[in-house]
């Protein structure tokens, strides 16, 4: 590893007060668990956050596709790589440099915490002034206002950074959990009401701000650390920044890579046609954000406590691989299978061309949690030249991309987006391989035959349930054939996986039992 690239504790092995902090205001017993059952605790209560989060978005989303125009989405599909950047610059990748500390102090967590202050007011500003050109790019005046509104949000979120970081740090997953389903059902709630009253594109902007804001107080709530204004020094910043940069830079070109289309739709075509983008490439992103964030609830502060011992890193990190294909390809798989029943059924046949568009990002949607596990463990590694240089090649071949084939249309832009995002998988598992030692024949045999034991399952259920002509019998003819012949398969070829989740299951249930 480059010296320059892994950052370091400063004072490693010095009791500090968030390490105290920790032992008192665990509430789960931190003490003595061993890491195996920590990550095991994330998993669950990430599995757990996640699922509530898309219960509650699989609700409100459709209620809100009922009440909304595609041309609400995408005035705010159009602003919101602005946002995205701009809180990017704020947090400046100290979340992920605390993390990667071994052990950091309280200086180093109140350093970040005052500088995200002054670099959120400071975007928050630069926005604010830049508004009457973000809305003349988009030839669309009333996007000037709808800026300066939505982006306060960022002002907002550089309250909570350092507490983020801290619940991350300390594997507080089921804290974490706690504060992003309340600020979810809440924010959901205003927004839900508020589109309700008439009040279009501005009930998505409010519901944005009301969540950030919320799961920000509860962040301060659940972390026992406090900034204080005794002693401000920005050198732990400082320090830190040599490899925090390189994850900012990593994290805005990630974005610009994931709101490409909605930038060049936003320009060459209408708000309407961005908003059926947008409205498929949510629905998409719910689906594999369920896995994706409860593997990375755990994911980095795992690999990070095992980078001595590459014989145990590469294991554990094998078996979340494993089990990352186990449920990401049948979950994006089957839902690209219901895609058009569930569009019309759920939020009416005015947004049927998302339908199309589901079918074909759900692809490159399989990869995706994948991809965020090979990516952690460049990260854990302290590899953050690398984890940038390899995202920012992906971005810009990402817009020379788009910009050569857009003329052909949305259609062929979104297949040359799955496409690209699917290769750079391999990519990442080239980058990560090298690092531990993890083979290319040995990542296909830990994901492929989930992938095609998804795509059989999904292809006899296509097949066998397509002469059904109503739309809520195929549908649910569809969910309930697929569930039951990929659990059928994984029992037929003893999938561990399988054998392991059910254990947890069942032990939790048991605890819970015991416990009443």
């Amino acid at each position: 590893m480059k010296a320059e690239d892994k950052t370091q504790g400063g004072a490693a092995g010095r009791p500090t007060s968030c390490s105290h902090d920790c032992r008192r205001h665990d509430g789960g017993g931190v003490e003595g668990v061993s890491l195996k059952e920590k990550t095991a605790r994330g998993l669950f209560w990430g599995g757990m956050n996640n699922m509530v989060q898309q219960v509650i978005g699989l609700v409100f989303g459709i209620v809100l596709g009922r009440l909304l125009s595609p041309s609400d989405y995408g005035m705010m599909a159009i602003i919101s790589i602005f946002s995205l950047v701009a809180t990017a610059l704020q947090d400046s990748g100290f979340k992920v440099a605390l993390t990667n500390l071994d052990h950091p102090r309280d200086e180093d967590y109140n350093s970040v915490f005052w500088f995200n202050i002054v670099m959120g007011t400071g975007m928050y500003l630069v926005l604010f002034a830049a508004a009457p050109l973000i809305g003349h790019y988009y030839n669309t005046p009333q996007v000037v206002p709808l800026c300066r509104y939505a982006f306060l949000s960022i002002v907002v979120a550089s309250l909570g950074t350092a507490q983020s970081a801290w619940l991350f740090k300390h594997l507080r997953a089921k804290q974490q959990a706690k504060a992003s389903m309340a600020a979810v059902l809440v924010s959901s709630c205003v927004g839900a009401g508020m589109a309700f009253c008439g009040m279009a594109y501005w009930s998505l902007a409010t519901q944005g701000l009301v969540y950030v804001a919320l799961n920000t107080a509860l962040q301060w709530h659940y972390s026992p650390w406090r900034p204080s204004l005794r002693g401000i020094t920005f050198a732990p910043v400082r320090r830190m920044f040599r490899f925090s940069c390189k994850i900012l830079a990593t994290t805005i070109t990630t974005h610009v890579n994931n709101n490409v289309l909605n930038i060049m739709l936003g320009h060459y075509f209408t708000p309407r046609d961005a908003g059926n983008y947008n409205q498929a490439y949510q629905w998409n992103f719910k689906c594999f954000s369920l896995v994706q964030n409860m593997v990375s609830q755990v994911a980095q502060p795992m690999l990070v406590d095992l980078r001595g011992d590459v014989e145990r890193e590469k294991r554990a990190a094998r078996k979340l691989m494993r089990f990352t294909a186990f449920v990401a390809f049948p979950l994006l798989f089957g839902f690209g299978m219901v895609a058009r029943e569930f569009i019309v059924l759920a939020i009416t046949d005015k947004w049927l061309e998302s339908a199309v568009l589901i079918q074909m990002l759900c692809v490159s949607g399989a990869f995706m949690p994948l991809t965020t596990l090979l990516s952690n463990v460049v990260v854990s590694h302290g590899r953050s030249g690398t984890y940038f240089r390899a995202t920012l090649a992906l971005a810009v071949l990402g817009i020379v991309l788009m910009a050569v084939i857009w003329p052909w249309g949305i259609r062929a832009m979104v297949a040359g987006y799955v496409a690209l995002n699917v290769v750079w998988t391999f990519v990442w598992q080239r980058l990560a391989g090298r690092l531990m030692g993890y083979s290319l024949m040995e990542f296909l045999a830990d994901t492929m035959p989930y992938a095609l034991a998804a795509l059989a399952v999904t292809g006899v259920t296509w097949a066998a349930t397509s002469p059904l002509m109503s739309l809520w019998l195929l549908l649910a003819a569809r969910v309930v054939m697929a569930v039951v012949l990929y659990w059928l398969v994984m029992l037929a070829a003893h999938s561990e996986i399988l054998d392991e989740c059910m254990a947890y299951v069942f032990k939790k249930k048991k605890t819970t039992q015991n416990d009443k």
